[in-house]
C-alpha cells in the first residue's frame, strides 16, 4: 500500500469522487482510501488528490505524480520528499 522506492513514496491510492467532503478515509482493499469532493470530470478528481496531499503533507504539487489509474478509481501516486511514516500518519 505504502512504499518506499528510490523515487520517493509510493502510494496506492482508491478514490471515492463526489464526497461531502475531501480527505483520508483508512483503507480498503490493500489501498488508501481517499473521498473528494470533487467530480471525475476532465481530471477535477486527480487534481483534487494532488492536492489533498500536498495540503496534508505541506509539499509542493510538482512533488506529486500519479503514475496509474488516472481514469480510474484504483490509482497509483509517487510523491518525492517525503517518508512512508510521514504518509502513515495520515491514516
Amino acid at each position: 500500500m505504502i512504499r518506499d522506492t528510490p523515487a520517493g513514496v509510493e502510494i496506492d491510492v482508491r478514490v471515492i469522487p463526489r464526497a461531502g467532503r475531501t480527505g483520508c478515509a483508512g483503507t480498503r482493499d490493500g489501498a488508501l482510501l481517499l473521498r473528494v469532493a470533487a467530480a471525475p470530470v476532465e481530471g477535477a478528481a486527480n487534481d483534487a488528490v494532488i492536492a489533498f496531499f500536498a495540503t496534508a503533507l505541506s509539499i509542493p504539487k510538482r512533488n506529486i505524480q500519479i503514475v496509474s489509474g488516472e481514469r480510474s478509481r484504483q490509482k497509483r501516486v509517487v510523491i518525492s520528499g517525503v517518508t512512508a511514516d510521514d504518509v502513515r500518519a495520515l491514516q
